[in-house]
């Protein structure tokens, strides 16, 4: 019975970065990886692919021959493959004994409305496919408090569409505060906790006051679900990796096979040395997020010692 993660997400939210890393990072332990590549937009591939969707169908062939834009190419391309599902199979059935990583199109109407994404992955768990849908939107999204909430809506409508278990993640959560600082502590969004202290944020901005009916019904709906939450992830981080492969892991029931949790315990030690208990403990906004004036300080510290932070 092969395991895999369906990655998903809107586009720029680092699906293919996030293949790359959680495939070396599953080779490192020892686990068989096979990645397969069902985007058909995605001609730069920074990993080796095993399955490569381009050798049947490419975005830029179609709106080349059909004169469709890259939305509606976009589309065309993953009917077509749920139309020829048995390329799929016949590739997928050579690669026995695999963990597979699903790199999908970053368009987010493909996982929040239209069926071909998931009718294609209905086909794989019938073929004995356990899989967990993987995620990944912007961290910095959370430092606007309109913009989380879009997420917090596209994150439920996409849990609801897919029908897999799901893991929700906050890529890039390094960058969490590059545009600007966030509200709240960083596990009020991880967490999803009490919405409500959203609203005061959003009537502050004149433009989105006069949407706050509209803002406190979705977020009415996002906690009457009561099903998002978010993993933070840094794929350049191994704590925040292994973090993210026990979420993924839990979701589909993978067990570990033998060595694999003394292999990590290894590869962590020897990445980083004495303070791997520290990292192993450490709060993620300990790590990523400043204290108020902290920013103030550094920048004076810059002015008074230039080039030594």
């Amino acid at each position: 019975m092969p395991f895999g993660q369906v990655v998903i997400g809107p586009p720029g939210s680092g699906k293919t970065t996030y293949c790359r890393a959680m495939h070396e990072f599953l080779t490192g332990l020892g686990r068989k990886v096979t990645i397969v590549n069902l985007d058909p937009a995605n001609d730069t591939l920074p990993y080796e692919c095993t399955v490569n969707m381009q050798s049947l169908i490419t975005l830029e062939d179609v709106m080349e021959k059909l004169r469709l834009g890259p939305n509606g190419g976009l589309i065309y391309c993953m009917e077509f493959l749920e139309k020829n599902l048995d390329w799929l199979q016949d590739l997928l059935e050579k690669q026995k004994d695999r963990y597979f990583l699903f790199d999908c199109p970053g368009q987010v109407e493909l996982y929040t409305h239209h069926n071909s994404v998931r009718n294609i992955v209905a086909q794989l768990q019938k073929w004995d496919f356990r899989l967990v849908s993987v995620h990944l939107v912007d961290s910095h999204y959370c430092s606007d408090p309109s913009k989380f909430v879009s997420i917090l809506l596209t994150s439920l409508a996409t849990m609801v569409q897919m029908e897999l278990p799901h893991v929700n993640v906050l890529s890039k959560i390094d960058l969490v505060e590059k545009f600007g600082k966030l509200d709240f502590n960083l596990d009020f969004y991880t967490d999803v906790l009490d919405l409500q202290y959203l609203f005061g944020h959003l009537e502050g901005d004149p433009f989105l006051a006069k949407y706050k009916k509209l803002n406190e019904a979705i977020v009415g709906v996002v906690e009457d679900y009561s099903l998002v939450s978010f993993v933070p992830l840094n794929v350049e981080d191994k704590d925040s990796m292994r973090e993210m492969m026990k979420a993924a892991d839990r979701a589909i029931g993978y067990h570990w096979g033998e060595g694999e949790d003394r292999t990590l315990q290894a590869m962590m030690s020897s990445a980083m040395g004495a303070d791997y208990e520290y990292f192993k403990s450490a709060q993620v906004q300990e790590r990523y997020m400043k204290e108020d004036g902290q920013e103030e300080q550094e920048e004076e510290k810059m002015d008074i010692f230039p080039g030594k932070l």
